[in-house]
């Protein structure tokens, strides 16, 4: 019987149709459409592999579940090393014990299976704790010592060797064993996700907004005191909250008689009032207007420039409850911190000064003679320096003098470690935690959310003078809320440039 032309179409379509689904059914997935399997073509990404360092884990045990679909791999070597941290008080020891409670968890008493894993969660990747890797027969030779960091290495690149379609990396905090991975061909990366960008991080230290061309009608509501409108200086959005501005009024006329001077001659220079007068102001978060900061001088400590005269007022500044103070060595960040506290005794219960104990070479404090206290003393003694530092501005039987010495004796001014702080909850506290750039950044968080009512936290350091070993100035805690809380009510950041303490202290910061 001979073919119709529309016959012979859906045949050799037919055919076509058939052949073309044959083609992709091992590259394709089959779906069930009104009772017909048709094939449909799926382009899927390969979620990648990340190997994960012991030292992530000690940093954040909760970054596990910070790789979004993609797959984890623990070496044996991770959990061997982890298993030596699980006895102590501080938080790299927590963050131990809580890594091997939730991986414990997660495996809900079922064996690991080293090919699938446990799952993380809806969305998100698997982990599995995978048995130390040797080396291929050619790199056995290059890595002679049988240690941690090698077995951690060999069981990386024994993934990579078995998976060579998915991208392999190890995360380490570890910059030598970056590189040793990078020799090898290995991919690898920091932990980055408490890190902050480069620019970010550059946009949060220059945050005093220069300000030319303003009207003379808005200098001269500044300078009696008034509080201008955002749009009357010229700006075209509205500010952050404690925005900090500075403003040049070059061609004001300003009365030196009348006290509007008060600053020119802050470092005992002549200057010309017209030409060369600066107005500091705030964007105040109260008022939703921009408001003028004068110095002032709070228990006998007087600010000695700009960034000073920001820093004593956001300190003194009962509707900013959270400040962080940043600036090198001898910028006077714990000086303005105790001094502002000391003017506010009254209105707090309690002045609670601490710092985190980071000894030296990471050598435990039992080796040092002496009870708990005396061990504790030498790292106290920072404090107690800035305490000094303030009572020779008045003399030894003064009213002040005496104020703070029975401060002391009744434990209104405490001077404690950070680690007795734990658990506790303050109210009505001015909190003040020195050396904050070696906290991680969960450490600070612990801290703030142990703020009651009433409670005014003022966390000061220096991100370039960071002593704990995997934290830097973009990870660090004191970085990481100047960033996450910038333009909150509550929140106001200085950073302190110009050192005060002595021209050689001010040379060794800038120079070394």
């Amino acid at each position: 019987m001979k073919e119709t032309k529309t016959e012979r179409r859906k045949s050799t379509t037919a055919k076509t149709t058939k052949t073309r689904t044959k083609k992709t059914t091992t590259k394709a997935k089959g779906k069930k459409i009104g009772g017909l399997e048709t094939v449909i073509k799926v382009k899927t990404r390969q979620p990648k592999i990340f190997v994960l360092d012991t030292n992530v884990l000690l940093h954040d045990w909760r970054s596990i579940f910070k790789f979004q679909e993609n797959d984890l791999v623990i070496p044996l070597a991770v959990v061997e090393e982890l298993d030596k941290f699980k006895k102590g008080d501080g938080t790299i020891n927590y963050n131990a014990r809580e890594f091997v409670r939730k991986a414990d968890e997660i495996s809900e008493k079922r064996l690991y299976d080293p090919e699938k894993g446990f799952s993380l969660g809806p969305g998100m990747g698997t982990i599995i704790i995978s048995l130390n890797r040797p080396f291929p027969d050619e790199l056995k030779d290059c890595f002679t010592n049988d240690v941690p960091d090698h077995r951690i290495l060999a069981t990386a690149i024994w993934y990579k060797n078995q998976f060579p379609d998915r991208t392999v990396c190890l995360v380490t905090k570890d910059v030598n064993l970056r590189l040793k991975a990078k020799a090898l061909g290995m991919f690898t990366q920091d932990y980055l996700n408490d890190h902050i960008r480069e620019e970010k991080f550059t946009q949060d230290y220059d945050r005093v907004i220069p300000l030319t061309n303003v009207p003379l009608k808005a200098i001269h509501t500044l300078m009696n005191g008034d509080g201008v409108d955002f749009k009357d200086l010229k700006l075209n959005t509205k500010p952050a909250f404690n925005q900090l501005f500075r403003i040049p009024t070059t061609h004001v006329d300003v009365d030196p008689n009348n006290g509007e001077d008060e600053y020119l001659n802050m470092n005992g220079e002549d200057r010309d009032p017209i030409r060369d007068y600066i107005i500091l102001a705030r964007f105040d978060a109260r008022t939703g207007k921009v408001v003028r900061v004068l110095p002032q001088t709070q228990y006998g400590v007087s600010p000695r420039n700009e960034e000073q005269v920001f820093a004593m007022d956001a300190v003194m500044n009962k509707d900013v409850e959270l400040v962080s103070l940043t600036g090198t060595a001898g910028t006077g960040k714990t000086l303005i911190a105790v001094a502002g506290a000391l003017a506010q005794a009254d209105h707090y219960e309690q002045i609670l000064v601490a710092r985190p104990v980071i000894t030296l070479q990471n050598e435990e404090m039992g080796f040092l003679p002496g009870s708990v206290d005396e061990k504790l003393a030498p790292f106290m003694q920072p404090l107690y320096d800035n305490i000094a530092v303030i009572k020779k501005n008045f003399g030894i039987s003064s009213k002040e003098n005496i104020k703070i010495e029975e401060m002391i004796r009744t434990k209104k001014l405490e001077i404690s470690p950070l680690a007795y702080i734990r658990g506790r909850s303050l109210q009505k506290t001015y909190f003040i935690i020195d050396e904050a750039q070696n906290l991680t950044p969960h450490e600070v968080k612990t801290i703030i959310t142990r703020a009651g009512e009433g409670t005014k936290i003022v966390f000061t350091g220096d991100v370039q003078q960071i002593d704990q070993p995997y934290l830097d100035k973009y990870s660090n805690g004191l970085t990481h809320i100047s960033d996450k809380l910038y333009g909150e009510k509550l929140f106001e950041h200085v950073n302190l440039i110009m050192g005060e303490r002595s021209r050689l202290s001010e040379l060794a910061g800038k120079k070394l």
